[in-house]
C-alpha cells in the first residue's frame, strides 16, 4: 500500500521503536499499546483477539498508527498516573512542556441497551503545561491487519473511517486535514490550553458523538477513580508495592470483562529472537496462564477477578464426557469460549523488525498439555479456601477432571513450553498432574465432598514413585525434562513451589544446583537449552522471566533468602520505564516475545510476596 501523502515527513525517530518502549491502556476489552514517542501502534478493535486497526508494531508501513508529538526535537519521558492505567507522555522542547494523556474509559455493559459500552472510546488528551508547544498529529488505520481497505469520510466535523466490517469515527477539538484514506493535524498550544482526539467504534445503535474538553476531563476524572478504586482492594502492603500494583493493574487490563477470560498476552507476533520464527499469537485465555493468574489475584485480594473466570470456565469451559478418551479440556480457547483458533501467517506484513511470519490465531490449542489440569484445579482449591467455597456443580466438573487425569495422566505430550517437536513424557506433565488429583483430594476432605478417594489416592502416589524413579537422574544429580533424560528444565522449579518436594530435600536441592549452573544467567533463567533438547523450531531465545521469578520463589523456600533478595532485586531491573514485562529478556537486556506478559507479572506477585512474607 502507498504511504499517505505527508506521512514520512511526521514519523519521527526509527522505524521500530524497542518493544519495551511502549506502555499499555485499555478498557477490559481492548488495549492500545502507545510508544514513547506518543505513538500508538497496536490496537485491536473491538476485542483483544478482533483483527487489527493499528500494527505498526508489526510492519511499520503497512500496520497502520496513530502518531500524536511535538513538532520539534523533544525529550519524552513516560509514566502512568499513579495508581492507575492511565498513561502519560511528555514532551521536553526547547520552548516549553507538553504532555499526551492516553486512556480507555471503562464503561460497564449497558442494562438499558443504549450500547455505550460498544463504543470502546479511545481517548487523546494534550496538554501544554509550560511554555508553548507545537504538536503534529497522523491518524492512518488500516483495518483486518493493513489487508482490507477502507474509505474516509467528513460528516459535521467528525472523520469517518469505513471498512466492510468495521467503522470508526475520529473527532476533535482541532481542525484536521484529509485525504482519501488518512487525517492529519498541525497545531500550537500555550501553557493552559489543551485539544482533545477522541476515537470510537460506531455503528447502527452506536452514533458518532464529538468529545468536548470538559467530557474529556471528565472522562479522565472517572478513569483515574475507576482503577483507584479497584487497586484499593489490595492486601499487599510489602517492600515492593509499586512493582506488585503495576503488575495487579497489568492482569486487570488482561481481562476480558463480558465474559471474565484472561488472556495471556495482549498481542501477537512480537518476536522471542528479532528475526526468528518463534512468533505467536497470545490473545487467548491459555487454561494454565489464567489459572496462574487467578492464583495471583487471589494472593492480594482481588476476589472479583476470581469468581469472573470461575464463571467463563462455569459457562464456556465444562469438561466434556468423550467415551473416546480424549482430553476433556482443551488447553486455551478464545476470550468468548470458542474452541477453534485455526493458525495462519499473514504474508504482507513484515513483523517487528522483519521478523517474519506474523501469525494470528493458534495451532497449540489442539495439544496435549497434561499440565493444565494441575494448574486448574490447583487455583479452583484456592479459589474455595481463600474466596467462596465451589458449587455442587463445580465440584462435579473437578471429579470429571481428576478421573481423567487418573486414567491418562501416563502418556507422553507437548508439554508446558508447547514444543513442537513431538511428544514426551514430561516430568512437569507428571508434576502438575500429581497436583492435579492431590489438590482434589485437599478439597474433599476438607469439605466433606465425594469423591473416589481411594482410587485417586493411589494414582496420586503411583504418580509419585514415577517420578522419583523416571525423573531422576544420577547421572547429573537432578530431576530432568523428561522420563530417562539428561536434559534440565526450569519448569521443574515448581516442584517445591507445588509443594512435590520439600525445599530443603536433598535431592530438590541438588537439582537447584544443577539449574543454577546450567541454567541461570546472573538471576535470569532459560527455560531449557534447545541445542539439547530439540523444540521442533529454529533459532534461539532469551531467559524466560516466569521461570526467574520462579527461580527466586524457590531460593526463599530453600532458606537462602539473600541469594533470593538479590536476584528479586536484579529482575526488576529489566524491568521497562513502566515497570512492565515482556515474555523474555534478551543477551543485551531487551525485552522479547509478547508484551506484556500475565506470565511475568503474576509470578513477580508471588514471588514478591513470598518473598516478603520471609523476610518478615
Amino acid at each position: 500500500m502507498a504511504e499517505t501523502p505527508f506521512a514520512e515527513d511526521i514519523r519521527p525517530g526509527p522505524r521500530y521503536l524497542p518493544i519495551a518502549e511502549h506502555g499499555l491502556i485499555g478498557d477490559l476489552r481492548s488495549v492500545a499499546l502507545v510508544g514513547t514517542n506518543g505513538t500508538i501502534d497496536w490496537y485491536c478493535c473491538p476485542s483483544f483477539d478482533a483483527p487489527s486497526v493499528f500494527a505498526a508494531i508489526l510492519d511499520a508501513e503497512r500496520g497502520g498508527s496513530f502518531e500524536l508529538a511535538a513538532a520539534v526535537p523533544a525529550r519524552t519521558k513516560q509514566f502512568y498516573f499513579p495508581d492507575t492505567n492511565v498513561l502519560i507522555t511528555r514532551f521536553f522542547t526547547e520552548d516549553g512542556v507538553g504532555e499526551v494523556q492516553d486512556f480507555m474509559p471503562v464503561t460497564s455493559d449497558d442494562a438499558a441497551g443504549t450500547g455505550e459500552a460498544g463504543r470502546h472510546r479511545l481517548i487523546r488528551r494534550v496538554i501544554c503545561v509550560r511554555g508553548t508547544v507545537p504538536f503534529r498529529a497522523s491518524i492512518a488505520p488500516r483495518f483486518d491487519y493493513g489487508a482490507v481497505p477502507h474509505t474516509l469520510r467528513t460528516d459535521d466535523g467528525t472523520v469517518l473511517f469505513e471498512s466492510a466490517d468495521l467503522s470508526l469515527a475520529l473527532t476533535s477539538t482541532v481542525m484536521l486535514e484529509c485525504d482519501a484514506r488518512d487525517a492529519r493535524t498541525d497545531f500550537k498550544l500555550t501553557e493552559g490550553e489543551s485539544a482533545v482526539f477522541a476515537l470510537d467504534q460506531v455503528g447502527e445503535r452506536i452514533p458518532p458523538r464529538g468529545c468536548a474538553r470538559a467530557e474529556a476531563e471528565h472522562e479522565f476524572n472517572a478513569t483515574v477513580a475507576y482503577w483507584r478504586r479497584w487497586l484499593h482492594q489490595s492486601r499487599y502492603r510489602g517492600r515492593w508495592r509499586e512493582m506488585v500494583h503495576r503488575s495487579a493493574l497489568t492482569l486487570k487490563l488482561l481481562t476480558y470483562a463480558p465474559t471474565g477470560a484472561i488472556v495471556a498476552a495482549p498481542t501477537t507476533s512480537l518476536p522471542e529472537q528479532l528475526g526468528g520464527e518463534r512468533n505467536w499469537d497470545y490473545r487467548y485465555v491459555w487454561v494454565r496462564d489464567a489459572a496462574f493468574a487467578v492464583y495471583a489475584l487471589l494472593r492480594l485480594g482481588f476476589t472479583g477477578e476470581a469468581e469472573a473466570f470461575m464463571r467463563f470456565l462455569t459457562r464456556h469451559v465444562s469438561p466434556c464426557d468423550n467415551v473416546d478418551g480424549s482430553p476433556p479440556l482443551q488447553i486455551m480457547y478464545g476470550i468468548d469460549g470458542r474452541t477453534e483458533l485455526p493458525e495462519r501467517v499473514l504474508p504482507h506484513l513484515e513483523g517487528h523488525l522483519g521478523s517474519a511470519p506474523v501469525r494470528v490465531g493458534n495451532a497449540a490449542a489442539d495439544q496435549l498439555q497434561l499440565d493444565i489440569y494441575g494448574a486448574l484445579i490447583d487455583s479452583i482449591y484456592l479459589y474455595d479456601k481463600w474466596a467462596q467455597p465451589i458449587s455442587s456443580g463445580q465440584w462435579d466438573d473437578v471429579c470429571r477432571l481428576v478421573d481423567w487425569v487418573c486414567a491418562h495422566w501416563d502418556q507422553p505430550d507437548e508439554g508446558v513450553w508447547e514444543t513442537r517437536g513431538g511428544r514426551r513424557n514430561f516430568t512437569y506433565s507428571r508434576l502438575m498432574c500429581w497436583v492435579a488429583i492431590e489438590r482434589a483430594i485437599r478439597l474433599a476432605n476438607r469439605r466433606g465432598l465425594p469423591a473416589d478417594l481411594p482410587r485417586w489416592r493411589q494414582a496420586r502416589d503411583t504418580i509419585y514413585r514415577r517420578i522419583m524413579d523416571r525423573g531422576w537422574s544420577e547421572r547429573r544429580g537432578a530431576f530432568v525434562q523428561y522420563e530417562g533424560g539428561d536434559v534440565l528444565d526450569a519448569s521443574l522449579l515448581m516442584m517445591p513451589l507445588g509443594k512435590f518436594v520439600a525445599p530443603t530435600d536433598p535431592k530438590w536441592l541438588s537439582t537447584l544446583d544443577a539449574l543454577t549452573d546450567d541454567l541461570v544467567s546472573d538471576s535470569l533463567v532459560y527455560r531449557y537449552d534447545p541445542q539439547t533438547s530439540p523444540d521442533g523450531l529454529r533459532g534461539d531465545e532469551g531467559t524466560f522471566s516466569i521461570c526467574s521469578f520462579w527461580y527466586v520463589e524457590a531460593l526463599v523456600r530453600a532458606g537462602r533468602l539473600d541469594e533470593a533478595r538479590l536476584a528479586f532485586e536484579k529482575m526488576l531491573t529489566y524491568a521497562n520505564h513502566l515497570g512492565l514485562y515482556a515474555e523474555e529478556i534478551g543477551r543485551t537486556g531487551e525485552q522479547q516475545g509478547n508484551f506484556p506478559q500475565a506470565f511475568t507479572h503474576l509470578a513477580l506477585i508471588s514471588a514478591a510476596f513470598n518473598l516478603d512474607r520471609a523476610l518478615g
